[in-house]
């Protein structure tokens, strides 16, 4: 067997064996790629949850393993739909295999240093409208990763071009049929979801990230609709288990993601890095500047920390000693909490040294709802928030942290107990 045919094995603590073939292996060891190694996947938790010191590299592997596992489990339970509704064949079939393959590879290649928490600097396009990881993502596929994508000899068997990869991660026109797969990548029933849950439980050491992937994966469907293009979604017998990755979802980040020191790590990098990059932004997703955005990693920026820089905050990420948190409202505020909160604010006074929000929607209805095909009639499709209570019953996440500096807690505690002393008694 020659070298361009050879097949590879990672080992990975969630999924066993992730199997490559060598054109993944090859853009895999490119540099924009191996930079992942040296981004962790949350930031600062380990200084909460200790094990949390994963990275985007083996997430990555994990997504296009778990997309892949999907992928085939569509293919197997929904031919008849793939061929008359979206007129594939077998190479079509084939060639999308591979396609989605490098798009769950690659979908995170564009992220910031530590990931989400840094996210914020990015800069505004145009329109006014920040940045986001993803256009860092299809920017550097269709720069620093075109030749291995495009120049490897196993591509003569398909013919992608980078591009290809870049249009399915944004969900464009040039994917032209395979856009039926973005949801793989990017929806309410990912594989990048699936994947990142059940990591970062295993690391945190936490349980709140686990579900049935198995179960989903045997559940899921290409389900024709009645107004467009058929979705992806799962049969009633996988109801329960699309339950359970919501609410893994929800206690994830309640419990992990939103945890207060957490929050506060976030606010500290943040402010760091305004101080470290220039400009206080990251460089922009357009033209020779992604090549100076990936220069940006997890070790540069421990480096400048570590040499004395990023003022106040770089010194307390050196030494833990982190903002505390005095008050917070509850996680669905209504208005009378943001009234307090309002109350609280004012009382502190310049005792407040950082605020933070910590939104999240943990279930989207209307045209992201999950369709649901019924067991016994494949006619009958609801989506998921009417099959589910659970589901339905869901609210957004809208909680509001308050933060003082360590010196200032035990005045700080004071005066929101008395706050919340007087609240209770009127």
């Amino acid at each position: 067997m020659s070298d361009v045919h050879r097949r590879y094995e990672i080992r990975c603590p969630i999924h066993g064996f992730i199997e490559l073939n060598d054109w993944e292996w090859n853009v895999i060891a490119q540099p924009a790629f191996q930079r992942l190694r040296r981004i962790r996947q949350l930031a600062w938790t380990d200084y909460v949850y200790p094990g949390a010191m994963h990275t985007r590299f083996e997430h990555s592997l994990g997504v296009m393993h778990t997309a892949t596992l999907l992928y085939d489990a569509i293919r197997r339970s929904s031919q008849e739909v793939l061929t008359s509704e979206l007129a594939y064949d077998t190479a079509g079939l084939d060639r999308d295999r591979q396609l989605v393959r490098f798009t769950a590879l690659l979908h995170d290649v564009g992220h910031a240093p530590f990931s989400h928490a840094s996210e914020s600097l990015m800069p505004r396009n145009s329109d006014g409208k920040e940045y986001a990881h993803e256009d860092y993502s299809v920017a550097i596929i269709r720069s620093s990763l075109n030749d291995a994508i495009e120049g490897h000899p196993l591509n003569g068997n398909y013919g992608f071009r980078a591009d290809d990869v870049a249009a399915l991660i944004e969900g464009s026109a040039r994917a032209k049929q395979a856009v039926f797969w973005r949801d793989l990548i990017t929806g309410q029933m990912d594989a990048d979801r699936m994947d990142y849950l059940l990591r970062d439980s295993f690391h945190s050491g936490v349980q709140y990230g686990r579900f049935d992937l198995h179960r989903l994966i045997s559940t899921i469907r290409a389900i024709p609709m009645r107004d467009g293009a058929p979705r992806l979604g799962i049969t009633e017998g996988g109801v329960h288990a699309a339950e359970a990755l919501v609410l893994a979802r929800y206690f994830m980040f309640t419990q992990v993601y939103f945890h207060k020191t957490r929050v506060a790590y976030d606010i500290h990098l943040r402010e760091a890095m305004r101080k470290l990059l220039p400009s206080g932004r990251f460089p922009r997703p357009v033209g020779e500047e992604p090549r100076k955005f990936v220069q940006w990693d997890d070790w540069r920026v421990l480096g400048l920390l570590s040499s004395g820089k990023g003022g106040e905050h770089g010194a307390r990420l050196r030494t833990r000693n982190h903002y505390r948190s005095v008050f917070h409202t509850p996680e669905i505020s209504k208005k009378n909490d943001v009234k307090q909160l309002e109350t609280v604010k004012k009382k502190l006074g310049k005792l407040v040294a950082g605020e933070e929000a910590a939104s999240k929607n943990w279930y989207r209805t209307g045209v992201l709802d999950i369709p649901v095909v019924d067991d016994l009639d494949s006619k009958k499709v609801r989506p998921l928030s009417k099959r589910s209570k659970v589901v339905a019953y869901l609210r957004p996440n809208s909680q509001v942290f308050i933060f003082v500096r360590p010196e200032d807690r035990p005045r700080g505690n004071k005066i929101v107990a008395e706050v919340m002393k007087h609240v209770r008694s009127a």
